[in-house]
This record gives structure tokens, C-alpha cells and sequence, in this order.
């Protein structure tokens, strides 16, 4: 089944220094772009993380330090890639929890616009681990019969993921799931907003999920003492855990974020 698109939609994959969204950096970026036409245009990445690359993220991708030296760092093709982007919705395989929140601290840290607003976020892996929990390689296998030849390779998963969420589209039409609450819910259907619902673990605020949206879509905590109390109304009883947030190790997102909710308590407007 095609994607029922209105706008661009771009499948992107990281292969990065390690497993730290918000200290480790992109080594190679892989972005599939696919318009509502139909047209389809890839393009690659490597890239100097100036950071040394973990033995294990090594293993696993194959790059090495040596291979990335002379190549061009994130600040340097930054606003390239974010203009290939454009405005396109964004997916990817496990990019809910990882792909995206690196790649937005990558930007955040070069101070190159990256604006997430009205973007739906697709993560083929929540669709796939809701109704046949496999890895990338098993959903290939699974949905398209055919073995998945250079995975952990960045082109090769973007094109695969590409591939298995169409296949899961055709396979799923019309077909119902349990939520693991014992209530049933109709599967992904053909459109982005709804496959973005459809892929998300929780109605993130931020990236890493620390800040979610309640039922009245108000920002609340997600971690620590006031988990599940609404993020305004904590800096309201306690001001100074504003201070410690942003004097602590969260990621830059989180911090925008934060601080956008500070502003808008004061009466000002802002955008992230």
C-alpha cells in the first residue's frame, strides 16, 4: 500500500558514537525523502562526531574513529541537511526514543532552526512491536519475504523501514489489535497523523519522554518526585526546580521546552 501523504515525508537513520541521546553524535545520517507524488530521493551523510566512537557502537555499525576523520563535522552540513528535510513529516525505525532526540540535539547545539512543531512523527517500530514485536531484520523478513542484506547499515534500514511500513499497511487494513489493557482498537490506517498516534508509546512534550501531555493536553512530569503533576503548576509551588532542571543533565529539548512553558506563564509566546 502507498502512503496516503499531503506533504513530504522524510525516513531518516543515525548511526552514532554510542547510545547517550544527549551526549553522543551522529556519525552517518541516512534520509530517504518520499513526496506526495510518489518521487523518492536519498541521501547520505558521514560525518567527524569530534567525539571518540564507542568500541560497542563500533561493533555494531562498523565505523571507526580513522574512518571519519577527515570527514565534514554536523555543524558543518547542518543546515543542509535540515534544508533537505524542509517541513516533511518525519519516521523511522525507533526514532521515538532515540533517532529523533539526537538528531534534534545535534541542531539545538549548532544553533540551526529545527522546528518540530505540526510535524507528524511515524516510528515504524511501535506499529510493528504492537502487532508482531520482531526486530527491523524480522519485519523485512516478515512483511516483505525477503532477507534484509546490510543491516545496521543507515541506507539499507531507511530503505527497509520505507519498504516494511507500506507492506504493514496492506497487512493491517481493517484489522484490530488489543492494547494490552484488554481494550481492542482498530491497527494503523493510511494517514500521518494517525500513524503517528498509532506509533507513540505516550503524547510526548518533549523528546526523551520526561515531560508528557495529560488529557487536556497540558505538560506534566514524567520522572522524579512530581511525576504526574502538570510541569506549570510545579513551578508555580516551586520555582527553584526550574533553576535545577536547567542546571542539570537533560537534554537541550527538554530545556527548550521548559523554558517555553516559563515564558508562556508570564504571559509570552513562543515556538520550539
Amino acid at each position: 500500500m502507498e502512503l496516503n501523504l499531503k506533504r513530504p515525508i522524510v525516513f531518516f537513520d543515525l548511526e552514532t558514537t554510542g547510545l547517550n541521546t544527549t551526549h553522543d553524535r551522529i556519525v552517518e545520517i541516512s534520509i530517504l525523502k518520499v513526496s506526495p507524488q510518489g518521487e523518492k530521493e536519498q541521501r547520505r551523510w558521514l560525518l567527524n562526531p569530534e567525539m571518540p566512537i564507542s568500541q560497542e557502537a563500533s561493533s555494531v555499525h562498523g565505523y571507526t574513529n580513522e574512518m571519519v576523520a577527515n570527514e565534514p563535522t554536523f555543524r558543518d552540513k547542518a543546515r543542509e541537511i535540515a534544508l533537505f528535510i524542509g517541513n516533511a513529516d518525519l519516521a523511522g525505525y525507533n526514532i521515538l526514543k532515540f533517532d529523533l532526540p539526537v538528531l534534534v540535539e545535534e541542531f539545538l547545539r549548532v544553533d540551526v532552526d529545527f522546528n518540530l512543531e505540526g510535524r507528524d512523527f511515524i516510528d515504524v517500530m511501535n506499529i510493528f512491536m504492537k502487532m508482531e514485536p520482531r526486530t527491523l531484520k524480522g519485519a523485512y523478513r516478515f512483511f516483505c519475504h525477503a532477507e534484509l542484506e546490510g543491516a545496521h547499515g543507515a541506507e539499507a534500514d531507511t530503505k527497509a523501514t520505507y519498504e516494511v511500513l507500506k507492506a504493514m499497511l496492506d497487512k493491517y487494513e481493517g484489522v484490530d489489535y488489543e492494547d494490552g489493557k484488554g481494550n481492542r482498537s482498530q491497527g494503523p490506517v493510511n494517514d500521518m497523523k494517525e500513524l503517528s498516534k498509532f506509533s507513540a508509546h505516550h503524547q510526548n512534550a518533549d523528546l526523551s519522554g520526561q515531560i508528557i501531555y495529560d488529557s487536556e493536553g497540558k505538560e506534566v512530569f514524567f520522572f522524579g518526585k512530581h511525576k504526574g503533576k502538570r510541569v506549570a503548576d510545579v513551578f508555580r509551588m516551586e520555582p527553584s526546580y526550574y533553576s535545577w532542571m536547567m542546571n542539570s543533565d537533560f537534554p537541550l529539548y527538554t530545556k527548550k521546552l521548559i523554558t517555553k512553558i516559563k515564558l508562556e506563564m508570564g504571559g509570552k509566546k513562543t515556538l520550539i
